[in-house]
Parts: structure tokens; sequence; C-alpha cells
């Protein structure tokens, strides 16, 4: 690489030594100093100004008062740069996360490998395991059709023209090529090298147009693309491989087989397809025969059957001496589970049953909150304030949580946080992308239940204009026949208009309003006389979304339809078609000409999934209408569109498959040396002002050694106290955040050596290239070469120490950034 001139104002932070060994610590309180005024360094942006108007003012008593707080921008500092960065990229886990031997790393990794083998095993069928144990995803040229979108490995994203016989330069015979269309021309290759290099441009189960071609001129900008994307993934996989082996590592003893639990399963009164056969074994071997805590996700049409996998679960934890907790994301939900769990363990008197909810008094909600502190109760239910600090469980074994994706992103860190300490089930009829791409890769255990009870009858899907006559034919249609109606609206204001409307149509049918902003106890009566068969009409808000099941209601209206995402239109769908009486579901949305063509295409798929089981299909396929955004949780992968599907799962499996790889192994602080002269001297204003300035020495070097979150919390209580620290202070830090970096990432020595800056280390050349490619400052990457066991930088001149010092703290804070994409161990 070409030598840049780096320069001293781009901010990235790096670790120098400090050590409490070095020359007496006293030297670090010359009190003849003069104060350090920014004006003495010019050069130095990165300074800041600390004023006499900080000093302690003292109360008559003689105490010292706090300082008046001066007008001065904090979180603009590089130090404060570097801990929003730390924040932004590295998470909050990683704080709280326990520290894992190298050796130890080395087993679980193992297993995890062993893991995703079997995950990837069971992956498409028709997606043979090629090349090495790697999933080839590339494309069939005679597969192609004029006009596909395509993508060449090396060259990026075209247009598929046709595959016509030409004749080659060094050859007059004529072989078949491949003519693509790029932005600035056509481009020709041999079919047989295009069998090796094109990958079809698409989302699943749709092809999607890029936002631009790329050019054969400079393939550039698509090797930035393909590495952005690639550096996303690999932070994704570091990140499920750390919680995938921080809950490898939990021990609990497997809970022990009994005949009672044959007995509780022949309570079933249906007989099993063989995908639920299927999961209640697979669901039996994590409990009966693992060591680690089951994370299991069930898969399953609305319906299927899932409910049974869980209460088969709940039993086996239960008659252990465990509690269960049973988290649903609705109230009405929560009942429905609430009765049956009740039903099916009122022949077990020993075992209590308690719901919390919203719907019950203060004294109830604290004899329950009570009652499972105690362990007198061992099955809970409820929604998400199970999840809150006030319930405290006894002795909690299992968690069960339906339909995760319509939490929060704060519950869903609570869930994951019970994922390392005990068993967890996961049911879902629509997995969010999220869990759809664990399930798919075998860093999560998944069972699908996609075949449907024999009695099942699919669901006849109607999408239309909305139209009155439409709307009373369908309505009375249900009624003549014994059976109940949904009708649901997006939002409660158009409830009312909707009600009045069928009342003039139906004035001796009983109609109600539902919605999650009523009266608790006005809610659960409603629902309760729509279950019982009071109620013939109900008109609600997507609160009956979830797992709410009602035999004799087999007609649903939906208004507005494009408002809705199409997991939620697939579980409203749901609601009905739970009996083996032919169900109904009409979708209606306003003129056509006033949706979006998003809202056309969730239309559209959910139209043509009308056979049943057929949820995590569509779950992929809502995945490609709503683009990357949310493919991996709350972290944005747009990059990885760029890329399409197919070439983005090739790499994410070769990702996967070189885990082990991309490993850099920390050293202790302590042995990291830095063989740069530069020794701050504070003021003694400044001196004068601290509490203890020997001891608040002490405490910075201690946070330092401990990790770089102790080293941040250091600095932003020290700031707390007493502002911002003179710029002599911030370099005395910059030394200790230099250290911290390097100890971080496996380098053991700086030294600088003129116009050159060396860091000795111990890691390979793939993972500096990880690291280097993720780099936001060219400044910085040009300048380093890796070099054996060391990084060089060449800088174009010999910096001044405390500049050199800020310029190492860049560098390192650049190469920091890295770390997610990074095991660390």
């Amino acid at each position: 690489m070409g030598s840049l001139h780096p320069v001293p104002q781009v901010w990235t932070p790096l670790l120098l030594k400090f050590s409490s060994s070095s020359p007496s610590i006293w030297t670090l309180f010359t009190v003849n100093r003069p104060f350090l005024y920014k004006q003495r360094y010019p050069l130095l942006t990165t300074m800041a100004v600390y004023t006499q108007g900080r000093l302690p003012v003292s109360s008559p008593n003689g105490h010292k008062l706090a300082p008046k707080r001066e007008k001065m921008e904090l979180g603009t500092d590089a130090i404060s740069i570097l801990h929003e960065k730390i924040r932004r990229d590295h998470g909050k886990r990683e704080a709280t996360r326990p520290a894992m031997d190298s050796q130890e790393a080395d087993m679980y990794i193992q297993l995890v490998k062993e893991q995703q083998q079997r995950g990837l095993q069971k992956l498409k069928g028709d997606r043979e395991c090629k090349e090495g144990g790697v999933f080839s995803y590339k494309v069939d040229p005679y597969t192609l059709r004029s006009g596909d979108y395509v993508v060449h490995k090396k060259v990026g994203v075209g247009r598929f023209v046709g595959i016509k016989f030409d004749v080659s330069r060094t050859s007059t015979e004529p072989i078949e090529y491949v003519f693509i269309e790029y932005a600035d021309g056509m481009a020709k290759l041999p079919v047989k090298q295009a069998t090796r290099m094109l990958y079809r441009y698409n989302l699943p189960n749709e092809t999607k147009k890029p936002r631009t071609l790329s050019k054969l001129s400079d393939t550039s900008a698509w090797e930035r693309r393909k590495t952005k994307g690639k550096v996303a993934i690999q932070k994704m996989v570091v990140d499920l491989m750390e919680l995938y082996l921080h809950r490898l590592k939990q021990k609990r003893p497997p809970y022990p087989r009994s005949p009672a639990m044959a007995e509780f399963a022949s309570q079933f009164p249906y007989e099993p397809t063989p995908d639920q056969k299927q999961a209640f074994i697979d669901v039996e071997k994590d409990l009966t025969d693992q060591e680690t805590p089951m994370d299991r996700l069930i898969c399953g049409d609305v319906g299927f059957g899932k409910t049974e996998v869980a209460l088969r679960a709940i039993f086996c934890v239960v008659s252990a001496g465990k509690q269960a907790m049973v988290l649903a994301p609705t109230i009405v939900l929560a009942k429905q589970h609430f009765d049956v769990i009740s039903d099916r363990f009122s022949k077990y008197p020993s075992i209590k049953v308690g719901l919390l909810s919203r719907f019950q008094g203060k004294a109830e909600k604290e004899e329950h909150l009570n009652m499972i502190k105690k362990g007198d109760l061992d099955i809970i239910v409820g929604t998400h304030s199970l999840l809150g600090n006030r319930v405290v469980y006894n002795n909690l074994g299992l968690l069960v949580v339906d339909e995760e994706q319509r939490f929060g992103v704060k519950q869903k860190e609570k869930i994951a946080s019970f994922k390392t300490s005990v068993d967890v089930l996961t049911l879902s009829a629509t997995p969010i992308p999220r869990t759809l791409y664990l399930a798919l890769t075998g860093f999560r255990d998944a069972s699908l239940i996609s075949t449907p009870p024999p009695e099942r009858v699919p669901i006849k899907t109607h999408l239309s204009a909305f139209g009155k006559e439409k709307v009373i034919a369908a309505i009375r249609y249900e009624l003549d026949r014994g059976g109940q109606v949904f009708y649901v609206l997006p939002l409660i204001k158009g409830l009312e208009e909707v009600m009045d409307f069928l009342k003039q149509s139906f004035p001796d049918v009983d109609i109600a309003i539902a919605h999650g902003k009523q009266y608790s106890k006005q809610l659960e009566e409603t629902m309760e006389k729509f279950a019982q068969g009071e109620i013939k009409i109900l008109i609600c808000t997507n609160i009956v979304e979830s797992g709410l099941d009602i035999q004799n209601a087999n007609t649903i209206i939906i208004q507005d339809v494009q408002q809705f995402g199409l997991a939620q239109l697939y579980q409203l769908r749901g609601r009905v078609g739970r009996a083996d009486r032919e169900a109904y579901a009409y979708l209606l949305y306003p003129d056509k000409s006033l949706l979006s063509d998003q809202a056309l295409e969730r239309l559209a798929a959910l139209e043509e999934c009308r056979e049943l089981g057929q949820g995590f299909q569509l779950a992929e396929r809502d995945m490609g209408i709503r683009g990357f955004g949310t493919i991996f949780g709350e972290q944005q992968t747009g990059d990885v569109g760029n890329v399409g599907i197919d070439l983005f799962f090739e790499m994410l499996f070769e990702s996967l498959s070189k885990v082990e790889e991309h490993r850099v192994v920390s050293v202790p602080y302590q042995s990291v040396e830095i063989d740069i002269n530069i020794n701050p001297h504070l003021p003694s204003e400044y001196i004068n002002y601290l509490e203890n300035p020997i001891k608040i020495i002490n405490d910075a070097e201690k946070a330092a050694e401990k990790d770089i979150w102790s080293l941040m919390q250091f600095t932003e209580n020290l700031r707390r106290q007493y502002g911002k620290e003179p710029y002599s202070m911030e370099i005395l830090l910059k030394k200790l955040y230099v250290r911290r970096m390097a100890a971080d990432l496996g380098i053991s020595r700086i030294y600088a050596s003129g116009k050159m800056v060396g860091m000795e280390t111990s890691m390979s050349k793939r993972v500096f290239k990880l690291m280097t490619d993720s780099m936001i400052s060219d400044v910085h990457r040009n300048s380093l070469i890796f070099d054996g066991d060391q990084i060089r930088a060449e800088l174009l001149l010999e910096l001044p120490r405390e500049q050199l010092l800020n310029w190492i703290f860049q560098c390192l804070a650049e190469l920091h950034a890295s770390l997610p994409a990074l095991i660390k161990y």
C-alpha cells in the first residue's frame, strides 16, 4: 500500500504505556509548571481548554463546593467520540459478558461448527453441499431469462441479455457465451466460466430491481459494496457465535424422564401429525439429554399444534420442581394460554397456575408476585410485565415465548438475557427474519410443523376493493350458518363508524368493539362473550392477531389491508379456519391507485400463500419485500442487499465455515509496552482541585487494566465530578486508552522510529485485512502495512510526541472498531 500523509486531526484511539512502575508517579504533579492552555499547542485540535474559572470555591465551613460547570461541549473531544463509537458498535452486552479462556473457546467453537453443519444439512434440499462443505448458490446460466438481474462475483450487478455462440480470440471454434449488460457496456463470458462466477440477483422468492448496474470500467465501487457486506455479515456471525458460546458454557442437570410425562402426553385428544411428533421428540431430547439450556424455535402455522409442544415442555420442567413462565404479546392471548394450561393441568392439583395481568387489582397482583417469589406458583402466564424487575422467580427453569416478533426492542433484549440461564422455547407462526436466519443456519435449534391436522380445510382468501354490499353478503352468509365474524381495522378511530354501519345492516345481531385502549374488565368481558358465542360480530383492531382460538368464528373481514404488515395479515387470517368448517378471509383495500408498490407486493404474496403451512416460506418472502433492513434484529444491513440474496448467503456460509480464522487473541494489559517518551505534567491548580490526585491516577490505571468499559466509566465519572480535564490530563488518559486498546487488539508493543510507527502483534494477515477493510479513514488504512509479526505505519514527517500519541490513539480507535467482527478469545 502506498503511504499517505496521516492527518493527526482524524479521530481514532490507541493505547500507550503508562504504568505505576514508570518514573515515580510524583513526576506527574510538578507544581511549578504553568497552566497548559490550548494556545501553547495551536496544532493540536483535539486539546481541551481548561480555564481557571473552574477552581474550587470554599464554603464558610471550609469544605470544597462543587465547581460551577462552564459552558463547554464535553461530547466532541476524541475520547467522548470513542466512547460513543464503542457503545454503538460493541453493544451493551459485551460489557457484561463473562470472559472465556482460549482453550475453552476452542472446544466450544468446535461444538458450534458441528451444530452449524447440522443446520446447513437441513437447508433447502435442492441446494447440494458442494465446494468443500460451502453451500453453492451460483446460478445455472441456462435457467436465466432475458432481463434477469445477475451478480458477477468480481464485476458486480448486471442484466442478463442471453446466451449465443461466438468465436473467441484464440480459437476459430464458436463456443457459447453469456452476454451481460452493465452500466457502461456489454460483457461476454464463456458459459463454463459463468457457472463459476454468476449469481442470480434477487431477494427471496422474487426479483427486485437493483438501484444501479455496476461499471465494467470501474470495479472499485462493487468491491467496496462487497467488502461492506462481508464485514456486516462477519459482525453478525461473531455476535451469534458469542451468544451461542456463552449459552453452551451454561450448565444445568438434564431433567429426569418420568412415566408421568407419558401419561400427560396420552391426554392429548388428537392424533399428532408427523411434524408434531418430531417436535415432541426434539424438545424432550433438549430437556432430558442435554446439559446446556434449550433455545428452540417451534415454527408452525396457526392451529398446527405448537401449544401442545409447549405444554409437554412445561410439564417436564414443572414436575422436576422448577417454575415455568409463559410470555404472550397481548393480554387476550395470555388469558387464552392461561385457560388452556389451567384446563390441561386440572388433573394435577399440586401444580399451581397463575395469570399476571393489568386486569388484576393491586391486592391480587401483590399476592401473585409474592407467590411467584416464594415458589407457590409453578406456571406463570402473562404479558411483558413478567419481564419487569418486580417479578422475582423462586426457581425459574423454562421460558415459553409466544410470537417473539410482537415484543419491543427492550423486551427482546430481556428475553435474550434469559437465554443464557434458562431453557427457552419460542413459538411462532411467522418468524421474524432474524429468527428465520437463526433457524436456517443451525445456531439455533428449530422444529418446523408444516403438516396441517387432518381435519383442517384451507382458508379461502378474497382480495378485493372495499364494497358495502360485499361486506354485508359475507357476514350474512356466516351468520346464516350459525357462525361468528371478526371485522378488523388498523386503527381505533374507524371502529365506531363500522359499528354504526353494521348496526343498520344487522339490527338484531349482538355486535361489540374490542381494542387495547379499553378498560381492562370491559375488554376481558367482551372477549369472554365472543368466545362463548354470545357476541356474533367482533369489530376490533389487531389485538386479536395472535393466538385467539374461537372455533365458531370462520369469517374474517380485514379493512384497509394495505396498512398491515404481511406477518400481521397472515396471523389475522389464521384466526379463522380452526375447525373442520370452510373459512373465509376477505382482504379489502381502498382504490388500488392509492396503494404503494410495496403494499401491492404484500397483497400478491398473501394471495399466493393460500395453502396451509406456509408461514415459514411467507416470512422469507416478507423478508425480501421489506429489504434487508431488519434481517438481523435491529442492526441495519442495507449493504448486504446490494449483493443480492444468493451471494449474500454464500458469503454468510463462507463466514460461518471459517469463523475460527477471524480470531484475535488479546494480550495482558501489563505486558503491553508503549515506547514513546511522553510524560505530561499536571498543573498545580488541577492537582489542588482534585480530591485525592494519587488515588485518582491509580484508579485510572486499575480501570484501564480491567477492560475498556471500566476505563470509559472512570473517565466519565471523572468528568462528571470535575468537569473537562486540562490537556495534560487528556494526554495521560489517552496513554491509558492506547495501552488498553492495544491489549484488546493483541498488540504487545508500540514504538516510534523517526517517521515510522511499529506495532508488534501476533494477529494473522486475514484478521489484519478484515480490520483495515472495516476502517472508515482512508488516511489510516492507506498508511498501515502488515509485515510478518508487526503492523507498520510510514508517516510523511516525524511528528512531535503529543501529536504522535494523538495519531496512534485515532488509528487504534479505528482498528478497535472492528472487534465486533472478530472472536476475541
